[in-house]
């Protein structure tokens, strides 16, 4: 009969005489693959997964993006296929529980809000999100970098918006120090920004941010939170959802010590839809990918990627997934039977049966495992039937889902958003004190002008009011002379007169 062990965790066995398959819990951080076509049971593998991670007492992370991985939250509900499953895989003491759940969504409607701050985002991802050239990206750079410079906090959309506009009217002053700010590369990013915001994404910006150690709880009886991502409505924006996981796991990694390879991780996180986390992604993304890949075991971090096919993985990346299970791939075309050699050469060959034929014979709920065993080395590969589930297969109830959500341990830490004094506010009081310094010199140009024009006028009447004293003074002189005249003329000849007189009287 088979479980888990204290060492290992049971992933499945078959009743063709392999012996039970175990996913080594010392090795767990040295990360895995999940791939399958559509419904061969990738996610029964993923939830058969982070049930037992929790059992052990290991917090997972994982992203719901059908609706489906809701039902983790609840206890399973008998059903004949799945005892009959667990008596053919010799699974003992198989009872129906649901670990501790708590459900998150990064627009706050099915699960408690996720949020960051544009700063903690930084340039590279958000230009990813935003889907910028390299242009663009650098004017982006530019704007973190003046942020840090000038001391200002970027932590929503408004703080970035504010910005880019202070640089586009900067845009001389800054290009000197910076580089080259050209107007039409900020137009650019504010209509991507705007975009984003009418897709919900601005409620992913912002405070509280998000705690790390929030998603690293265990419950009282020493199981391991498993974390559930609503995200059926962030699959809708593609970038976001892949970025978002990226910065996580980004975060991750910046934030948490070194421990080297501990007895089991620290943390396992399942990177539901990987493929979108490599599409159209530029070489230095990838190159990012692959080193915090890479160097995130060490930190107690496993990461385990759920997609269709590996081809979708960049070879970078796969060779560092030593835990595989693969599901049944179909190979209708010439490029399908490609993608299942490539499956097949992935793993150790098992001498009893040809990996690639049985690829395409796998039913669902079967796959091909192959393991790293306690010195690392990775197993021959087996044809497995996977355990079944002990909680329910399919999607909480909303009730059921708000019942959760209520009793979280972090229900009310992150519901209310808070909004500090950051870029936005520290650019509106610098435009508000200019402005109104501008209008304090304008009323001072004003007054000024005011008392210009009073002296003016004074000066107008003044003179207009001399050239009427001058004008009645002549006047005067003219009517003194006139008069002066008038009587000298009077006095010469009442004196003509007198002599005329005097002379008669003397001539008679």
């Amino acid at each position: 009969m088979a479980k888990d062990t204290q060492d290992g965790i049971f992933i499945g066995a078959n009743d063709g005489g392999a012996g039970p398959q175990f996913l080594t819990l010392k090795r767990a951080n040295r990360h895995g693959l999940i791939a399958g076509a559509t419904g061969t049971g990738k996610t029964v593998t993923l939830q058969n997964l982070a049930e037992a991670f929790s059992r052990a007492g290991t917090p997972v992370f994982l992203a719901d993006v059908k609706g489906d991985l809701s039902g983790l939250s609840q206890p399973g509900e008998p059903k004949d296929f799945l005892a009959k499953r667990a008596g053919l895989i010799g699974l003992e003491d198989y009872e129906y529980e649901a670990p501790p759940v708590i459900f998150w969504d990064l627009f706050g409607r099915q699960g408690h809000p996720i949020r960051t701050t544009i700063s903690e985002m930084g340039p590279l991802l958000l230009a990813r999100i935003l889907g910028l050239n390299d242009t663009q990206e650098g004017v982006l750079t530019i704007a973190f970098q003046v942020a840090d410079d000038e001391g200002m906090l970027l932590l929503d959309l408004k703080d970035l918006r504010a910005l880019l506009i202070d640089l586009a009217e900067r845009r001389k002053e800054i290009g000197a120090a910076y580089g080259n700010i050209s107007t039409a590369s900020v137009g650019a990013i504010q209509r991507r920004l705007l975009e984003l915001q009418r897709q919900d994404g601005e409620k992913f910006f912002g405070e509280p941010a998000l705690d790390l150690m929030d998603l690293m709880r265990t419950d009282r009886n020493g199981r391991g939170v498993v974390n559930v991502l609503a995200a059926n409505e962030l699959m809708q924006s593609p970038k976001l959802y892949a970025t978002f996981l990226l910065w996580l796991l980004a975060e991750l990694f910046e934030e948490l010590p070194e421990i080297g390879d501990p007895d089991q991780p620290e943390l396992v996180f399942f990177f539901d839809e990987a493929h979108l986390l490599f599409e159209d992604a530029p070489k230095a993304l990838v190159d990012k990918i692959e080193q915090v890949v890479r160097l995130i075991r060490s930190k107690g971090v496993g990461v385990y990627f759920v997609t269709q096919s590996p081809s979708d993985v960049p070879d970078d990346v796969l060779g560092q997934l030593g835990n595989r299970v693969q599901h049944a791939l179909r190979a209708f075309t010439p490029r399908d039977e490609r993608a299942v050699k490539a499956a097949a050469n992935t793993f150790r060959q098992n001498p009893n049966f040809d990996a690639a034929d049985v690829i395409k014979e796998l039913g669902v709920g079967e796959a091909l495992t192959s393991f790293l065993d306690a010195k690392g080395r990775p197993g021959i590969v087996e044809r497995t039937l996977i355990r079944p589930p002990t909680s329910r297969l399919g999607p909480a109830t909303e009730s059921e889902r708000k019942t959760v959500m209520d009793a979280s341990p972090v229900a009310g830490r992150y519901e209310k958003e808070v909004d500090r004094e950051s870029a936005f506010e520290i650019l509106q009081a610098r435009a508000d004190k200019a402005a109104a310094a501008a209008e304090a010199a304008e009323k001072a140009e004003a007054e000024a002008r005011r008392k210009a024009l009073e002296a003016k006028e004074r000066e107008k009447a003044e003179r207009a009011a001399n050239r009427g004293r001058k004008r009645s003074s002549r006047s005067d002189s003219v009517i003194e002379t006139a008069a002066k005249s008038a009587a000298r003329s009077v006095a010469r000849s009442l004196g003509r007169e007198l002599v005329r007189g005097l002379l008669g009287m003397l001539r008679r």
